[in-house]
């Protein structure tokens, strides 16, 4: 479970980047945040594994304090926390094996983590994980060779084997064609589904968030303003969220 209490972001500027956010996400939700650009969107989905920094509140996770956890224990949590962006963030000329098993480093001394030194079970989980995004033909194949599509899923591969609970996807999309980010959604929502994992996807697309998510979560200005499920998600919800963007938009795809 994930628990926000009075969480608030302001930035160095003055800009407010979360406003007294008060959600609790349960264990094996598929959740999609939504909102205009500037609205909070990464800043609250990166503050669940503290790559952002709060200023008020706090964040727990499974029943402990990510915002005030120490180093030691701040490692610890972000084992169960696996992370996807849109910039891949691979190590592009390893190759995707080592990309994957990279996901086992939180479970490594610095000198074992160093010197690569996994366990058979390590490379099994890496074999496995990579037949469940449907790769298992890439294993030897350097990540810079992969589609955009392919990397992504490299990297779903990799929190598979860093067998987190929670997976953060920051707009796993943006840079995808529609036909493979409909597969990423689609491999995101089968591990939700078959292995229970809580899945947390920042995302521009409304169309992809109401198809697979089963809660979508909306932001504007750094406040949530709609909590609840997809189909409630109607076309004046969406205006009040967007506004002027939202009808320019159904304007032109309406001529």
């Amino acid at each position: 479970m994930i628990e926000f209490k009075n969480v608030a972001k302001v930035y160095p500027n003055g800009v407010k980047g979360l406003k007294d956010i008060n959600l609790t996400i349960a264990d094996g939700e598929f959740v999609a945040i939504i909102g205009l650009s500037g609205a909070g969107k990464s800043t609250l989905l990166r503050s669940i594994n503290r790559l952002v920094t709060t200023t008020a509140g706090e964040i727990i996770i499974n029943g402990e304090s990510i915002t005030n956890a120490n180093k030691k224990k701040l490692r610890e949590i972000r084992r169960n926390i696996g992370l996807i962006s849109q910039s891949f963030n691979l190590v592009k000329r390893s190759t995707v094996q080592k990309n994957v098993l990279s996901g086992r480093l939180g479970y490594y001394s610095t000198w074992k983590s160093i010197f690569g030194l996994f366990t058979k079970a390590d490379y099994e989980k890496t074999a496995t994980a990579l037949s469940q995004v449907g790769l298992s033909d890439k294993l030897h194949t350097r990540s810079d060779e992969l589609s955009g599509g392919q990397q992504q899923r490299v990297l779903i591969a990799r929190a598979l084997v860093q067998q987190a609970d929670i997976i953060l996807a920051d707009e796993p999309v943006a840079s995808l064609d529609p036909v493979t980010s409909e597969k990423v959604m689609g491999d995101l929502k089968e591990i939700n589904q078959n292995l229970n994992k809580t899945i947390i996807v920042n995302i521009h697309s409304v169309s992809l968030a109401k198809a697979y998510a089963s809660r979508i979560i909306a932001l504007k200005s750094g406040e949530i303003v709609f909590d609840d499920v997809a189909q409630k998600l109607t076309e004046q919800r969406l205006s009040e969220i967007y506004g002027k963007a939202y009808e320019k938009e159904v304007g032109e795809n309406a001529n």
